[in-house]
């Protein structure tokens, strides 16, 4: 086969390694032999373990970080022509419906939800500081927004606030496709417009709580 499709089959059998089994627990031998690739293959596209975890990282969250600033933008310049501040439902909404429809794109998708779940509770710390440091520049205008649709908030708690609010979202993500006992009458809600319309409101009403 081409040197692109060796490459993109181990990535993404990296990616669905490290999402089931975590970054230590998968071999570099484990993702060449589900990638039907060899050692040599890994070491010439990527050059280390630590590198082809960046380049599995960066594969979904640079068009996905894309797409999330892009609509953050949106909602500045549109709050700023109509000469109010960003609404907080619409700077959540911002943020989180790309990720939604990013998790609805396909299986890959979802393998990569779990692999940054498990990546934030890893105790190692790895593949969290790799993320981390990926998402810092699109949180950092999340941040900015909010804080014109928050301006009587003090900055450290609406940095806290999104603190929780991106927590309860990746939880809620990481949840989505694993059984989970249910009451009697509740129905699973895996609907992205769905989930939105539960998200949202119950994420602003924390956002715009009044400080103790």
């Amino acid at each position: 086969m081409s040197q692109p499709d060796t490459k993109q089959r181990i990535l993404d059998a990296a990616e669905s390694l490290f999402a089931r089994e975590g970054f230590h627990n998968t071999s570099l031998r484990a993702i060449t032999g589900r990638a039907g690739a060899n050692l040599a293959a890994v070491n010439y596209h990527f050059g280390s373990k630590d590198a082809l975890a960046q380049a599995v990282l960066e594969r979904r969250l640079t068009p996905l970080n894309e797409a999330r600033r892009g609509a953050l933008e949106q909602v500045r310049q549109q709050a700023r022509g109509a000469g109010r501040p960003p609404g907080v439902e619409e700077t959540l909404r911002a943020f989180i419906e790309p990720t939604l429809a990013f998790r609805e794109s396909g299986p890959g998708a979802r393998d990569f939800i779990s692999l940054v779940g498990r990546a934030l509770g890893e105790p190692d710390g790895a593949l969290r500081s790799l993320f981390m440091q990926l998402m810092q520049p699109t949180f950092q205008v999340f941040f900015e927004v909010m804080r014109e649709a928050l301006p009587q908030q003090p900055a450290p708690t609406v940095f806290w606030r999104m603190v929780f609010a991106l927590g309860s979202m990746g939880q809620t993500l990481c949840l989505l496709d694993k059984p989970l006992p249910l009451p009697p009458g509740i129905e699973p809600t895996r609907d992205s417009q769905t989930l939105l319309g539960l998200m949202i409101p119950f994420l602003a009403a924390g956002m715009e709580a009044p400080c103790a």
